[in-house]
């Protein structure tokens, strides 16, 4: 678990069930992509958390309010950094993630419980009468989307973009204006573009562009930007209009 607390962090209790966990961050030194974790509180009281930020001690506090962890998502091949952190602190937990990332957690000394991609096709990890899974085996960085049914939330890492990120800079003094673009959404022809090229198995793509449009979300959470709070489908069938047309 982080030492300390993170003064720009934001905790937010989206729905009774769904907290989120968000703060600034750059990529590349200068893209102010914003980073989120997800927690959902399931009907049996368990927890399932998309670890995408520290575990620090407040938002220990606050997951542990909602329940006992039993799930800790790592949501694509470059999403793990906090994976330990979280298992350290959650030994009972299941972590499950994707085949990219087997190996980089053996290399730390530790095993992934279940993986998207390694994992035999339909592997269930016992969450999934609440919520859907849709590993995109095409997507460049091998995301998973996933669909908590009874909030009709939508639930992604690199999948979905919706910047600028002003809640998640909302505690801090850099702007969360992306340069140049000004922003990146999912309404906005880059962003099109974007998902269309890191798309590097086009009927993989638009195969499960269209599982996640058949959700029909009414909410989006996305690690990087604004949550999306109503009309999460149209911006889906926006993003991925080059899948869906």
């Amino acid at each position: 678990m982080a030492t300390e607390n993170i003064p720009e962090l934001v905790i937010r209790q989206v729905t009774p069930d769904i907290t989120t966990f968000s703060k600034p961050f750059t990529r590349f030194s200068i893209l102010p992509f914003g980073g989120r974790s997800t927690a959902v509180r399931l009907s049996t009281g368990d927890v399932w958390v998309l670890a995408s930020t520290p575990l620090t001690p407040d938002t220990k506090e606050a997951i542990d309010r909602l329940g006992p962890v039993k799930w800790i998502m790592g949501a694509d091949a470059v999403h793990h950094m906090f994976l330990a952190q979280f298992k350290q602190a959650y030994p009972n937990a299941k972590v499950i993630g994707v085949e990219a990332l087997v190996a980089k957690k053996e290399a730390e000394g530790w095993k992934l419980d279940g993986a998207y991609g390694a994992d035999a096709a339909g592997t269930r990890y016992g969450f999934e009468d609440e919520i859907r899974a849709c590993y995109f085996s095409g997507f460049a960085n091998k995301d998973v989307a996933w669909f908590h049914i009874a909030s009709k939330t939508l639930i992604v890492a690199d999948l979905l973009f919706n910047l600028p990120g002003t809640e998640q800079y909302s505690k801090s003094k850099a702007s969360s204006k992306v340069p140049l673009l000004s922003k990146l959404d999912p309404w906005g022809s880059v962003h099109k573009h974007f998902v269309w090229g890191q798309g590097k198995d086009k009927v993989a793509m638009t195969r499960d562009a269209k599982t996640v449009l058949e959700w029909a979300p009414e909410r989006a959470i996305m690690c990087h930007g604004d949550i999306i709070e109503t009309g999460a489908t149209e911006a889906w069938a926006s993003a991925y209009s080059k899948y869906l047309a």
